[in-house]
């Protein structure tokens, strides 16, 4: 038989008390927390679970985040470019009363001073911020998109065609310049006279033709506060006539227009950027279709020519994974390779002078781009801004056409930025240098043909406004059809959070009810082993003797 010691008795209901008191501790902390899961140990499995359910609650709160800042970015340019499409509609009523022939000098000049004010407004549309930060310029988004300046348009298209002249200086008004010469053929510029009006050709000062100390000709005109720069060599057509409207000789407009300072994601081989490493000797240029970056690598064992076989591997995950065993076939005549890269993208590799392909070379592609996405679901992201020279046009320099040709990139001058420097390199404008589509500039021209009572100018303009206008109705559409996809990401994403947190309440919330049930059962049971250990604890040998 088992003897049954006192201290047997005292240590197994000491036990039993512990045990039922630890599992009516666990239950009271689950009814003070409401979780039935606290820690890792109350259910291993269950634990996993919670852990990955949150973390995907999280994401979605991170999506959410993401879909507020988009309709914030997306409500802003939608308000924006429906403002911008009244103004067009008011211009064009301005300008197609003006360009009727019942239309005095007098009220064409009081359209003239409503239509420079809305050419003002839309400067200041333009440059619409979000948060501080310009929605129009591309990821350049802490400054201005665009900055006002003088420009000028003529009627002699060769001092237009390479845009290499340069203005001065700041104006109010349309200053309108015409070159003075008895004869009437083309001529070198220093050769002529030149008189100009700063209101609107009813009266001329005279201006003057110099050379500076670089050769430039110099157009300057004191009282209007500007002066105009060009090459040495410009030509152009003198005559006599004294009508604004009339088309003979050389007339220039000096007026307003803007500048774009924005980047852009035009996509054109100068727009590429190569980096070679280990291969400096080897010019390497890119073009066509690069969706996002590329590294291409020279896996030849030795070093190579471009007369011989290349051997390449490209990546197009920053180096995550290779697609391997490309070849170019070896071209003993040009003195350069092409490597195809996929989706259309081709990196063309030059010798200058015979120089060598090191093994293990690589070259880094980088395509332009100007916008900023939010991701607003594990697969979608949308784009939130937009490239202001692509809806409003106004001046724009290619940033790598000014670095390809050693010069600098637009800057203004004066504090009320009306003041441009031109360049000798190319200046190209939106919307493939079509003019016609470019809101700033052909409100400016409009700002310029009614200031100075033109009214076949005033009828030319008209067209560009409709054109204008449509490139506005288009560019709110996509900003619109955008809003959508953000709404309906809102939406699916509000249901599936909703399934997410009702599954992660089933695996860890605690069932109420029966978590009372058991409370009660557990307490009950505490009772009673807390009575029957009192009453065997009492009991002992001396009661019977």
């Amino acid at each position: 038989m088992l003897r049954v010691s006192t201290q047997m008795m005292y240590s197994q209901s000491i036990s039993y008390i512990n045990n039922k008191l630890s599992t009516l501790t666990d239950l009271n902390e689950q009814s003070s927390s409401q979780k039935r899961v606290n820690k890792p140990s109350d259910d291993a499995v269950a634990a996993a679970t919670i852990l990955n359910l949150r973390s995907t609650l999280n994401a979605y709160d991170q999506y959410q985040e993401n879909i507020d800042t988009a309709q914030g970015w997306l409500a802003s340019s939608d308000s924006t470019l429906t403002q911008v499409s009244t103004l067009l509609t008011r211009a064009k009523t301005l300008a197609e009363q003006a360009a009727t022939g019942t239309v005095s000098d007098e009220n064409r000049k009081q359209i003239a001073y409503e239509m420079r004010e809305i050419y003002e407004q839309l400067i200041a549309l333009a440059n619409t911020e979000y948060q501080n930060k310009s929605i129009y310029g591309g990821q350049v988004t802490d400054q201005n998109a665009f900055t006002e300046c003088l420009w000028m348009t003529s009627n002699e298209a060769s001092l237009t065609a390479s845009n290499s002249f340069r203005i001065e200086g700041d104006s109010d008004t349309t200053v309108l310049v015409q070159f003075m010469n008895s004869n009437a053929s083309s001529m070198h510029m220093s050769d002529c006279s030149v008189r100009y009006s700063i209101d609107g050709g009813t009266t001329f000062l005279e201006g003057t033709v110099s050379t500076n100390a670089a050769g430039e000709i110099v157009v300057n005109m004191p009282e209007s506060g500007t002066s105009i720069t060009f090459a040495d060599d410009t030509m152009v057509t003198g005559n006599s006539a004294t009508d604004t409207n009339d088309a003979s000789g050389t007339w220039m407009w000096i007026r307003p227009s803007a500048i774009y300072n924005g980047d852009d994601a035009d996509a054109s081989s100068t727009k590429v950027s190569v980096t070679g490493q280990g291969a400096n000797t080897v010019t390497a240029t890119a073009r066509g279709s690069f969706s996002t970056n590329a590294i291409v690598r020279i896996d030849n064992d030795t070093a190579v020519s471009m007369s011989d076989e290349i051997e390449y591997s490209y990546s197009l995950d920053n180096g995550m994974t290779w697609v391997t065993g490309n070849k170019a076939a070896a071209d003993t005549t040009s003195g350069a390779t092409t490597l195809n890269i996929a989706n259309g993208g081709i990196l063309t590799l030059t010798s200058n002078a015979s120089n060598m392909l090191q093994p293990g070379a690589q070259f880094l592609i980088t395509p332009p781009t100007a916008s900023i996405s939010l991701q607003i679901s594990a697969s979608e992201s949308i784009q939130v801004n937009d490239v202001g020279k692509d809806i409003f046009g106004g001046i724009y320099q290619d940033p790598d056409d000014v670095l390809a040709n050693g010069g600098e990139r637009l800057t203004v001058s004066s504090s009320n930025a009306s003041a441009v420097y031109g360049s000798s390199t190319s200046i190209y404008t939106s919307n493939g240098g079509n003019s016609t589509k470019n809101l700033f500039e052909t409100l400016g021209n409009l700002v310029a043909f009614l200031e100075t009572n033109n009214q076949q100018g005033v009828s030319q303009s008209l067209e560009g406004l409709t054109l204008c206008q449509t490139q506005i109705t288009t560019a709110l559409a996509s900003v619109g059809g955008r809003e959508n996809r953000v709404n309906t990401a809102e939406t699916i994403l509000g249901n599936l959070s909703d399934s997410v947190t009702s599954q992660l309440s089933s695996v860890e919330d605690v069932d109420l009810t029966k978590l009372l049930i058991q409370l009660s059962q557990q307490e009950t049971a505490y009772q009673a082993v807390l009575k029957s250990s009192s009453s065997i604890m009492k009991m002992s040998l001396m009661d019977y003797i």
